[in-house]
């Protein structure tokens, strides 16, 4: 067996079996060890420095130790944690989203994705880049800015120069005021040389959720298709990163293996790519097992309660206080909710997950990954954010300003990236509500935007935040970010 070494570049070393069941074995023992749980806790704590405030987080037993204890003043309280280390990180901004799906062709025979290859039930589609364009024109006439762009894995109908011509597509479209101003890829594993194209092309994050991080189980959800090979798989953010994307998103579907194991896992992980090139993941998502054309979730019997994961939502806050976390409309408006206050800062709106289905005047359900929970309008899920305190920004500026990588957490670790997110945050909601809100969610979030400004720190950012809201009030659509 392996020894774990979290430099190591080798999947079977940085993702240890024995030290994961060792955490296990750790963390089962200390459970009700109200002295280490408490070390643990204060640990987490963020604490306040200079003008920002700065967190330790946790290592892999540290957080799985929360995790197992059951004490419920405890688990209030690393709640508590977890709001205080999302507000002093990211404020009560949650950022938007939408997936765009280009095609579900796959080779893979994945045993909880209803795109694999044996699946002669649903219909195979794939996108021209006419059909890229109307999608892509229907999003902006939401509202949208930013996009996660997914494709099955298929070298004939979806080699990289299929993905890399979408891209290109996408960011050529200028539409009314609307334009795409970030994509980020979700797409299979692939070669450094692929990835320096994919940098080329100006993605913003590259997201690739492991799946399981349990190699026997791995092996037998992915009993065929190139995605079998669990080293290769798991080791793709390194070559990524090694191609020159610093910013790179984790996840594990939760529901396929025991949430325990998934848990240590996805942070050793975590930690694997900080030892290794010097940052962590910008984004971790958590997704959980849904329904879909061939899919029943029942087949799989690790799945989670909505407390269980609420708990392990907050724990991966506390565990990497530096990252973005994910919730997509695979869940319901409730555990949205709830989780939006435990450390989720990014949320898709207005999602549809079949190929195509922008367009659609009904949703289609034919050619979905999953089926959506969710099912509000981009609008709703503005106005509801509103009016849950939180403020819905579509901002891509680090990206086009460089602040990706290493730059971009040395801001988020000092606490210093409010003074770019909040002021932008506000900008770019001011430019949705001018094109694209309904009455009540303009009159709304003017009132949010007044409020808001207020609580800019800086006087010399927050003035200029003010001039150019009035800039944008209008019609004046340059392109401010700071």
């Amino acid at each position: 067996m392996a020894k774990y070494d979290k430099k190591s570049l080798c999947a079977d070393e940085f993702i240890n079996d024995e030290e994961i069941k060792a955490t296990l074995q750790y963390a089962e023992e200390n459970k009700h060890n109200v002295e280490l749980i408490d070390r643990i806790l204060d640990k987490a704590r963020p604490v306040k420095k200079d003008n920002g405030y700065v967190c330790q987080g946790l290592d892999h037993r540290e957080a799985s130790v929360l995790l197992a204890c059951d004490i419920p003043e405890k688990i209030e309280e690393m709640y508590k944690i977890a709001e205080e280390i999302k507000m002093a990180y990211y404020g009560n901004r949650i950022v938007i989203f939408a997936p765009l799906y280009l095609s579900n062709y796959c080779v893979n025979g994945c045993l909880y994705c209803p795109y694999h290859m044996k699946n002669k039930t649903i219909p195979r589609k794939k996108l021209t880049q006419e059909e890229v364009r109307a999608e892509v024109i229907a999003l902006q006439d939401m509202g949208h800015k930013r996009l996660a762009i997914e494709a099955g894995e298929d070298p004939v109908n979806n080699p990289l120069e299929y993905i890399l011509e979408c891209i290109k597509t996408i960011y050529s479209v200028h539409h009314k005021n609307g334009d795409i101003r970030r994509v980020n890829v979700n797409i299979a594993a692939t070669t450094v040389e692929a990835y320096r194209k994919l940098k080329e092309a100006g993605i913003g994050t590259y997201i690739l959720f492991q799946e399981t991080y349990h190699k026997e189980s791995y092996l037998k959800l992915h009993p065929t298709g190139p995605k079998h090979d669990y080293n290769y798989h798991t080791e793709a953010h390194d070559r990524a990163m090694e191609a020159g994307i610093d910013d790179v998103g984790l996840g594990v579907l939760f529901g396929l293996e025991l949430y325990k194991y998934e848990f240590a896992g996805l942070l050793m992980h975590a930690e694997h790519l900080e030892a290794v090139h010097g940052v962590g993941p910008h984004t971790i998502s958590v997704p959980r097992v849904k329904k879909a054309d061939d899919i029943d979730p029942s087949a799989f019997d690790n799945g989670i309660d909505d407390e269980t994961f609420a708990k392990i939502t907050a724990l991966i806050r506390l565990a990497v206080p530096y990252t973005g976390m994910i919730i997509s409309t695979r869940e319901t408006q409730s555990v949205r909710q709830k989780l939006l206050r435990l450390g989720i800062s990014q949320v898709s709106g207005g999602s549809r997950t079949s190929v195509g289905g922008y367009t659609e005047e009904e949703r289609p359900h034919d050619t979905e990954q999953f089926d959506v929970s969710d099912q509000r309008t981009l609008d709703e899920v503005v106005n509801w954010l509103m009016e849950n305190n939180h403020i819905p920004s579509f901002c891509t500026a680090c990206y086009r300003e460089g602040r990706t990588g290493d730059r971009f957490m040395a801001l988020c670790k000092s606490g210093q990236i409010l003074n770019c997110c909040h002021p932008n945050a506000l900008m770019t909601l001011a430019e949705y509500l001018e094109d694209y809100a309904s009455p009540e969610t303009k009159k709304l979030g003017y009132e949010v935007i007044e409020r808001e400004l207020s609580r800019i720190p800086r006087e010399i950012v927050r003035e200029k935040a003010e001039e150019n809201i009035k800039y944008i009030k209008n019609s004046d659509r340059r392109d401010f970010r700071f």
